[in-house]
């Protein structure tokens, strides 16, 4: 195991990203779970109001992101500078991102039906990390062999193809299959083939004189959703806990 670990962590130079994906999950398992207990009022924590200012963890969370990430620049990628930022960035990540839907709607709806889609970011970010700490290279790059690695155009150009294999997926309505597919080439060709959802940029310009297409992209969308939507939703709640069935609540800031 521990050469392993040095053969495909440390001397490739991705122990910081390591780092900062265990301190990413980490810190948002851990913020989720103390935001539970203050919810259900168990255990010694409580929410950081100085003066009657309700603190979100998002707060202390750009912090961290910023000392990490400029601390990053400067350290490089070896050695325990590098590292810590890594820690710290990664720690300050997961308490951002757990709070994305509050950013994104720019309203406290931590325990509202909105509030998942920051378990849903924070799902698909740890995913991509792991997908390139694994190995994989943004747009297929990975996929060039190593004759082919020396002509730069030829990386250009896979690029670029793969590129727009997930723009197509991203305009048929697909945005978690354009990320990963941006490092997956085969997910984006299978969404960039696949029919458009009802409402999507594609299908608004493209099915809107063709009918039966969108007959079909109806019912397929109708289909998945039947399927996955409730696995997908107990898995959230499994995570982030059930949303707040009066509709809001104020959230759970950092203990003090």
């Amino acid at each position: 195991m521990g050469h392993w670990l040095h053969r495909n962590i440390v001397e490739p130079g991705k122990l910081p990203l390591l780092l900062a994906l265990v301190s990413f999950v980490l810190s948002f398992l851990i913020v989720r779970t103390i935001a539970r207990l203050i919810r259900a009022g168990h255990g010694p924590f409580r929410n950081v109001s100085p003066g009657g200012l309700h603190v979100h963890h998002v707060v202390p969370g750009v912090v961290l992101v910023v000392v990490g990430g400029f601390g990053a620049v400067t350290s490089g990628m070896f050695g325990v500078g590098a590292s810590v930022c890594a820690v710290l960035f990664g720690t300050g990540a997961g308490l951002v991102l757990d709070e994305f839907a509050l950013l994104l709607h720019l309203d406290d709806v931590y325990w509202s039906e909105q509030g998942r889609k920051s378990i849903e970011i924070v799902v698909l970010t740890a995913a991509l990390v792991a997908l390139v700490l694994g190995g994989f290279l943004p747009f297929g790059v990975n996929d060039v062999s190593p004759q082919e690695k020396q002509n730069r155009a030829a990386i250009i150009v896979d690029g670029l193809v793969n590129f727009c294999f997930a723009l197509i997926a991203l305009a048929k309505g697909k945005p978690r299959t354009a990320l990963i597919g941006a490092v997956v080439p085969f997910v984006a060709l299978i969404g960039a083939i696949r029919l458009a959802k009802p409402g999507s940029v594609w299908s608004k310009r493209w099915y809107r004189r063709r009918p039966r297409t969108r007959a079909r992209a109806a019912l397929r969308a109708f289909r998945h959703d039947r399927r996955w939507a409730g696995p997908r939703r107990r898995a959230q709640e499994l995570i982030g806990g059930a949303p707040d069935p009066a509709g809001r609540t104020r959230d759970p800031g950092p203990p003090r």
